[in-house]
């Protein structure tokens, strides 16, 4: 959560001289808190026409008006335990006081927590197009893509993805769609073509319930699209699993409407993620019945209702029926089993799941506990890998980083990029970390890593004559073998020294360790800053006349003056500097061309300070547990398909707790995730009536 609003209130607590006790723990508010209120906040943060943070603290009286606004205490604690303030020149707050109103805000924000017993919903939504092909894929048992997409960013060959091996092959093969078209030479449906990408949203993920609206135009589009898969040349016994099961004629033309119904009563459970209502089998079933009987075939009467299913709002939308009251609930086993498979699969949950679901039996701790261990080890968690990690470190961005060509010729393969090598380096690290279940630590100081030739000779300082069988050219287009390495150097390895993730955060010309700065609070803390004010003009990447012979460092000292920018820049600075050895395509430097030293030294979280790049990932390290957090969160709000809100906070510390019991591994957070509470529960009162949406399909003019 950004606590920057709240910044500045909580500033004020933190410059007394010395602890705060409170004889009576269960008086804390007046004797911890409202003193410090009054007696070191007001001034700022009192009934004044102008309120600094916009916060009055006066109005806060009573614990009770204090538990009224549980994002302020989410602010609080998150400042207090960033240390985030006081500003550099203020004295630090006493430790021990520290803890104790960290404590005190923690157990006052469970309190509220546990007696509203309520969380924020993800909207009804869509499916992203990335989760739409991955279900019509699975629906039918295609042996095929439904259509290409690039958010598939590391594209697998040779299927070197087998996570129930537990291990990483030491050499993978590996491609990605900017690469070029040859990128897209894979078996898919002909004459199917996907609908515009749906955008991240800020902070988030792209499966964010507020951006997945369906416009009329777009569920038209959708319509269009359905009648295209079943058409598809290509959409015949040797691609559809199914084929046998569901299109097919069967031998017995005299019980057809039996098997229509058992086959369509299997096909629109698995569809719509529950078994139909009686009503809407009938609808399906008397539909298919009908075409026939107006002389279309079997086949072609199935296509048709498949064609309806996976056009209707039940396909389309992710939705939970209305909660019985106004507090949280718990979803029941199929909403459990879509949220699970969207999660790990980003697709529909499959017969297993909804097996459990019909026996009642998903919601069994040990159950689901064993379905998440069944799921990691499916082939299908590449589709997670697909999605999850990319959009964590925002990768997206580096399709738009052009360095000066003739600065850096290396950063460019004739007319590709490098820059794509580069990319797939922290996703292969990534998968490893999942597949082989490593700490979560490892993604930002592991001791190994996968690179491709190019790579090891343009960005790491190997030798062409080193690399067997490599004499003049290093390195394909596509299908780019990349070979587990070991890490010798601690500058390199990990995503935050990941030469993508300098060379996307930079200029064409120079580095930027502002960018730099806001994506490490961004990604690693889950901490960004808020935007720049818009009067304040970008540092030029080409220096005047006058800053010629300065640092980086120095220049942006005398253009960060202001006061309402001195905060983030205390913030993210040491972030972005810390990193600064990196050129601006992620190559190592001791100088900048003007022949002064990069200075990488600064202070992470006000206590740990740090020379170089070594040091400040032994200050991460040392920080391990804030990192799970960080990344924790990260990791529910894409589970959930929403922003976490302050009501989330009780259960992440339950997440984080039992993920570092457990060594800090991924694949036990991914398991506390699901088993937290905001996982399992909804809140979503006041729909009982409400309908899904609708529109018009095959199957009828009525809404389904």
């Amino acid at each position: 959560m950004n606590a920057c609003f709240f910044l500045l209130p909580v500033f004020l607590i933190f410059i007394s001289t010395g602890p705060v006790q409170a004889e009576n723990p269960t008086d804390s508010f007046s004797q911890l808190v409202k003193p410090t209120f009054l007696q070191h906040c007001v001034k700022c943060h009192g009934k004044q026409e102008k309120l600094a943070g916009d916060v009055s603290l006066l109005t806060i009286a009573s614990e009770d008006k204090l538990k009224g606004n549980p994002e302020l205490l989410q602010a609080l604690i998150d400042a207090l335990e960033f240390e985030a303030m006081p500003p550099e020149d203020e004295p630090a707050l006493d430790d021990q006081a520290r803890k104790q109103l960290v404590l005190y805000f923690k157990q006052t924000l469970n309190d509220v927590v546990k007696k509203a017993k309520t969380y924020s919903q993800a909207p009804l939504r869509r499916m992203n197009r990335f989760q739409y092909s991955n279900a019509v894929e699975d629906l039918f048992r295609l042996n095929r893509v439904v259509f290409t997409l690039p958010e598939r960013m590391a594209r697998e060959h040779k299927n070197y993805f087998q996570p129930a091996i537990g291990k990483m092959p030491d050499v993978v093969t590996v491609g990605s769609r900017p690469l070029g078209k040859s990128q897209l030479i894979e078996k898919r449906l002909a004459g199917v073509a996907p609908f515009p990408q749906d955008l991240r949203a800020e902070h988030g993920y792209d499966n964010r319930g507020d951006h997945l609206s369906l416009s009329p135009l777009l569920l038209e589009a959708f319509m269009t699209l359905s009648r295209s898969i079943v058409e598809s040349p290509d959409f015949d016994t040797r691609s559809v699993g199914i084929w046998k099961d569901f299109f097919a004629e069967p031998e017995n033309k005299e019980a057809y409407d039996s098997v229509i119904r058992v086959r369509l009563e299997n096909f629109l459970t698995r569809a719509f993620r529950r078994p139909p209502s009686k009503e809407l089998l009938d609808r399906y079933t008397h539909f298919v019945t009908g075409q026939i009987d107006a002389g279309g075939t079997f086949t072609k009467s199935m296509k048709a209702a498949a064609s309806g299913a996976i056009a209707s709002p039940r396909f389309l939308y992710l939705y939970e029926t209305a909660s019985e009251k106004n507090t949280a609930e718990s979803i029941d086993d199929y909403e459990l089993a879509s949220r699970l498979s969207f999660f790990l699969w980003g697709s529909i949950p499959d017969e297993t799941l909804l097996a459990l679901c019909r026996e009642g039996k998903l919601h069994n701790p040990k159950a689901l506990s064993s379905q998440v261990d069944r799921m990691m080890k499916d082939r299908k968690l590449k589709r997670f890998c697909d999605s999850f990690p990319s959009q964590w470190l925002q990768l997206e961005r580096i399709i738009s980083a052009v360095p000066n060509r003739e600065h850096f010729p290396e950063y460019y393969f004739s007319k590709y990029r490098s820059s794509m090598h580069l990319m797939l380096e922290p996703l292969l690290l990534f998968e490893t970390v999942l597949i082989e279940d490593r700490p979560i630590i490892d993604l930002v100081d592991p001791d190994f890593s996968y690179r491709s030739d190019r790579m090891e000779v343009l960005w790491y300082g190997k030798k062409l004559s080193d690399i067997p069988g490599k004499k003049k050219n290093i390195g394909p287009v596509t299908g780019i073998p990349f070979k587990r390495v070991e890490i010798t150097d601690r500058r390199e390895g990990g995503v935050i020294t990941n030469a993508a993730i300098m060379s996307m955060n930079s200029g064409t010309e120079e580095t930027k360790p502002i960018t730099r700065g806001a994506w490490i609070a961004s990604v690693i803390f889950n901490d960004p800053p808020e935007p720049p004010p818009a009067d304040v003009p970008p540092l030029s990447e080409k220096p005047p006349a006058e800053e010629a012979n300065l640092t980086l460092r120095e220049r942006l000292a005398l253009h960060r003056e202001r006061a309402d920018c001195a905060g983030c820049h205390e913030k993210i600075d040491p972030f972005g500097f810390a990193v600064e050895n990196f050129d601006p395509i992620g190559k190592w430097r001791d100088k900048y061309e003007n022949s002064r030293d990069v200075d990488p030294s600064g202070v992470l979280f006000r206590k740990h300070k740090f020379s170089n790049v070594i040091e400040f990932k032994d200050a991460i390290v040392e920080e391990k547990d804030r990192f799970t957090r960080a990344f924790a969160s990260h990791l529910l709000s894409f589970a959930l398909a929403r922003e976490l809100t302050a009501a989330d906070s009780p259960a992440l510390d339950q997440i984080v707790s039992s993920t570092v019991s457990d060594n800090g591994r991924m694949k036990s957070l991914i398991k506390h995730i699901v088993l937290s509470e905001p996982f399992l529960t909804k809140t979503n009162p006041g729909i009982a009536n409400a309908k899904l949406p609708h529109k018009t399909t095959p199957i009828s003019n009525k809404s389904d």
